[in-house]
């Protein structure tokens, strides 16, 4: 009786695994590489300032290009001077997400000192992922009076 019941157990045990139904898998549209960049500096926002710094536990602004860049197997200067030859000038009303935008912020006497990784544009609403001394990785709109004039140049890398 002991085996009856058991083989009836493992039967409906059986059954109803193998009538399981068909999955359908959604296709989902893959994430461009700027996307994916984006995506990577977008996960350290909120990391404090730190010179020279690449990690969690601190970064500046150049660190959070490098590293999200270096993230997908592109490689970057590591200093935002030396990131600012590469790639091709492009402007503002034609900048995209993964695009870069140089800054001469005023302390600066030797020229480019800063870099931010536009994160979207929309209607020339430019917002950009950098990291600042005072606020650490953060997200800013390149309207605001600052960056406005602080602004150098675009450039696509991708």
């Amino acid at each position: 009786m002991k085996r009856v019941l058991l083989l009836l157990v493992i039967s409906l045990f059986l059954g109803a695994c193998s009538s399981s139904q068909k999955v359908v898998s959604k296709s989902v549209k893959p994430q461009t590489k700027a996307e994916r960049i984006v995506s990577n500096a977008l996960n350290y926002k909120g990391v404090r300032y730190k010179f020279g710094g690449t990690t969690k536990r601190g970064m500046d602004c150049s660190g959070v290009i490098y590293v999200a860049f270096g993230e997908e197997n592109f490689q970057m200067p590591r200093i935002s001077r030396d990131m600012a030859k590469r790639g091709k000038k492009i402007s503002l009303n034609t900048a995209k997400k993964g695009d870069l935008l140089f800054f001469k912020t005023p302390n600066s006497r030797r020229g480019i000192n800063h870099v931010g990784l536009v994160v979207s544009n929309s209607r020339g609403q430019i917002q950009f992922i950098h990291a600042t001394s005072s606020r650490g990785v953060i997200v800013s709109s390149l309207s605001e009076k600052y960056w406005k004039k602080a602004f150098v140049k675009a450039t696509k890398v991708l």
